[in-house]
Order: C-alpha cells, then structure tokens, then sequence
C-alpha cells in the first residue's frame, strides 16, 4: 500500500460558507415558495434535511497531524498538511491505533500503579477525555518516545538482568501504518521487546574472556555496560529491519535502566567488591615490594648499615607488616645490640 497525499482538498472554509448560505436561502424559499411554487418550497424542506451532509466533508488539520480515509472501503488517500479541508462526506477516517495506550510520549496512561481504584479512576476519565475528543482518528506525525517496561533478560552467560529502553520513532507512511499492519503501536511495542532480547543475549552484563558479541569469531571486550552507545545502536537498527513494513521510522534508541536481576544483586555486588578489594590489595603490595627494595637498595648503597640475609628477610618481613596492614602499626624500639 503506497501513501496517496491529498493537496488539492483545501477549500474547507468556501464550502463552510456555502453551505450556511444555502441554509439562509433555504429557509427564505421555503416561505417565499408558499407564495410562488410550492415546488420550490418542496426543495428548500429537502435541502435543509440533507444540506448537513456536506458539515460531514469538513476536516480541520493541525500541524504534525495526519488522516487516512476510505471511501466505501477503499482507499481514498491522506491529508498531511494543516489546513481546514472538504473531501468526500462518505469518507471515513481509519485509525486502528487511536485507542491504544502506550507507556510513550502523546498518550501515555500514568502506568500501572495506585491500586484497583486509581486505575478505575484513570479509566473513566481516559474515557471521558476520548469522548470529549474531536482527534480520535487523526494520526501524530510527531517524534514520539516509547519507554516499554523493563524486561528480565539472561545475557549471553546466562546471568539474568533487568534492562529497559527509550525509543524515538515516528509515522513515515500512513497508509502503510494503518493498511499493513493490524495495530502499529502495538506492533512496534512487540518489535522493541523482540529486538531487545535478541540484541542482549550476545552481549554479558560486564567484560567477560572469550565472549564473542560481534558474530566474527573472535572474542572481544564488548558488554552491556561498558559498550551501551553500540548496544542500543545495534537494537535500534533491528527495530528499524522490522518496522519497516509498517511505515514507521525509528530515530533513536537508548538504554534507561540497566541492572541484575533482584535475586542475583546481593551476590553480584559481594563479587563486585571482592574483586575490588583484590585489586586494591595487589596495588598496596606492589608499592609496598617498591618501598621496601628502594629501602635496603639506599641502606646498601649509603652503607649506612650492613645486614645479613637474615636480618634483611626480617627488616623486610616487618616493613611489608606495616606497610600492608589494615590498621596502624605500633612499633616496639629495641635499644639493645641487634646480636
């Protein structure tokens, strides 16, 4: 189904005029045939029962702002531009999607939280407001931002995460968003949630050896976390593969929330800081060895005492006591001879 824009439908407000005229005219002749031809007074009383049809050919478009009509059941073609416009009175406007709440920009509910009767609450005055409504069936050619809930995922080591994402997209093509596809939010929705999972079991929460989460055989350092820009790059283009067929174009993706699972955090974080504190240790006994050889190297070399390999390992057992030690040493002074 290729998109038909109409442009030559924009004289919405002469007919407007018209046909409020041709009322005024109509009630004048019907009293004004009495006197000259009952005929005529026949057609003014057929008119002012008919003459509201054409009120039904009047469509008022605001920018960003889209209607797909049908005629009889075809396709009658798409207003895009803003404007007042008089098309067909038996056109009808299709919008599949008009309905559909999404936790996205434009038509977002609230969520789901508040309990039975905040939900209640929400529904009658979302029906309400839809009632009052006079855009029900118009489509939004605005950039809109979809923000599905937070799935649970296993990464490609099998650990289970929490992760949710943005996206940006908008309506290219009406006709294909309306004719070829049975509800194009819904259908994008399930394409995000799809794209999401396949795109996150390649790639490990943290760096991880022998990982390969480019499909080229080799194994490289790319994770969830360290490599979120070329994650959400690689989601958004499967999304975009997908919707495709329904005239939507997606601009952007980006990761929200990421996160372990609850049941796998508190272990999570007891690994996180245990290799921490190993990092840190190796650190401290690194520069500990450096001090300690930088110190017997200064003893040797100013001769300022000379020690045997015994008494080298003890000086050398003691400064890595103090230097490593988690609390402050409390050195004891020997004043007699050290033989």
């Amino acid at each position: 189904m290729k998109e038909k824009v109409l442009t030559n439908h924009k004289n919405g407000m002469i007919v407007l005029l018209l046909t409020i005229a041709a009322y005024f005219l109509a009630f004048a002749g019907m009293f004004v045939g009495i006197a000259i031809s009952p005929f005529i007074s026949v057609l003014c009383v057929v008119w002012l029962c008919i003459g509201w049809i054409f009120f039904l050919g009047l469509k008022v478009l605001g920018p960003q702002e889209a209607l797909v009509l049908t005629l009889f059941g075809n396709y009658f073609g798409t207003i895009r531009e803003p404007g007042f416009y008089f098309v067909n009175p038996f056109c009808t406007a299709v919008n599949p999607a008009a309905q559909t709440k999404l936790r996205q920009s434009g038509d977002v509910d609230g969520g789901d939280q508040g309990g039975a009767a905040a939900i209640l609450a929400k529904s009658v005055a979302g029906n309400a407001q839809g009632a009052a409504a006079s855009t029900g069936k118009k489509i939004s050619l605005k950039v809109m931002t979809l923000n599905n809930a937070r799935q649970k995922i296993n990464d490609v080591l099998g650990t289970p995460v929490e992760i949710g994402i943005a996206v940006m997209w908008r309506v290219e093509d009406t006709a294909k968003a309306v004719f070829n596809v049975d509800n194009y939010k819904e259908y994008l929705s399930l394409q995000c949630d799809s794209a999401l999972r396949d795109i996150v079991r390649l790639y490990p929460y943290d760096v991880s050896q022998g990982v390969d989460t480019t499909g080229d055989g080799l194994a490289d350092d790319g994770s969830l976390r360290g490599s979120s820009v070329i994650v959400a790059k690689r989601i958004r283009d499967q999304i975009q593969e997908k919707v495709d067929e329904a005239g939507l174009t997606i601009i952007d993706a980006r990761i929200t929330y990421l996160a372990y699972a609850p049941e796998i955090a508190a272990a999570m974080l007891q690994r996180q800081q245990a290799a921490a504190i190993v990092d840190a240790r190796k650190l401290i006994v690194d520069g500990a060895v450096g001090m300690v050889e930088m110190a017997l190297d200064r003893l040797s070399e100013n001769k300022i005492v000379d020690l045997d390999e015994e008494r080298k390992a003890a000086m050398v057992s003691n400064l890595l006591v103090v230097l490593c030690g988690n609390s402050e040493a409390q050195p004891i002074v020997n004043t007699g001879s050290l033989y």
